[in-house]
């Protein structure tokens, strides 16, 4: 049988991309791989938002390891875990969850260069260290895995598109197998990363990203597409306007869902 992460890793090609579908819980993740999605991710920000919190540095790595555990057990295709900066800013413990990560049966996982709880970036020597020594941590595993290296640092406002792609280049050489750059401010910004690497390049469905197309992404060289927390926050809007209605105005024809109640049962059955 084929191991999941080398299943993932055959989906990354450059031009022809799949679509990674963020869910939050095994309901979700049921649902999704049963409407054809080819792999699953976590989204730190919608497993946060399950335990009523926010975004960005507010899980452990014990309650991160846990949820994909969860997800995988209803898998059956291969989850890449969103966790966050690594779980710590020294290379050793990027490393340390890059193992953690792979014997709970993830396919990979992805690091962004993000600082907590500060939400600043690393300075750019540290954030190419640390995908050094999870690259190195992949490579010492039994079985293959799919290391991630994000520059988020563009999306927060810390740099511009010049050391991002610095950054990226530098995950690349460091051993990363994929590179992200959450939100560049335009199509041609994320032309322009792929057009920096050899590497599979993943881009974000989220803002006016969504506007764009499967091909579209497909034209510029884009490998992969996540969503982020976007269909959580679809979701959580859904949620917001059918109570809002119910609450305010009395009214209850949003919860109206017509067969698609019978449709999800046959999903989760």
């Amino acid at each position: 049988m084929t191991h999941p992460a080398k299943t993932f890793r055959a989906l990354h090609v450059k031009g022809d991309p799949f679509i990674m579908v963020n869910i939050w819980d095994r309901g979700s993740a049921k649902m999704m791989q049963s409407m054809g999605a080819k792999a699953l991710a976590t989204s730190s920000a919608a497993h946060a938002f399950t335990l009523g919190r926010t975004d960005g540095g507010t899980l452990t790595r014990d309650e991160a390891l846990a949820h994909a555990g969860e997800i995988l057990s209803v898998a059956t295709v291969p989850v890449q875990g969103d966790f966050e900066n690594g779980f710590g800013d020294d290379p050793d413990t990027c490393a340390e969850t890059v193992r953690l990560a792979a014997e709970v049966g993830l396919a990979g996982i992805c690091i962004e260069d993000t600082m907590f709880p500060a939400g600043t970036a690393h300075d750019t020597a540290l954030a190419i260290e640390r995908i050094k020594a999870a690259a190195a941590a992949v490579r010492a595993l039994p079985d293959d895995f799919v290391l991630t290296a994000r520059a988020d640092g563009v999306m927060i406002g810390q740099y511009d598109m010049d050391e991002a792609i610095k950054r990226l280049q530098g995950f690349a050489s460091a051993g990363a197998d994929c590179l992200y750059c959450p939100m560049p401010p335009s199509m041609d910004d994320l032309a322009r990363i792929c057009a920096a690497t050899s590497l599979p390049v993943n881009a974000l469905a989220a803002g006016n990203y969504t506007a764009q197309t499967l091909s579209d992404f497909a034209k510029i060289g884009v490998a992969r597409i996540s969503l982020g927390s976007a269909l959580a926050r679809a979701t959580h809007r859904v949620i917001h306007d059918a109570a809002q209605d119910m609450l305010e105005n009395g009214a209850f024809t949003a919860l109206n869902t017509g067969n698609i109640g019978a449709t999800v049962d046959q999903m989760l059955s």
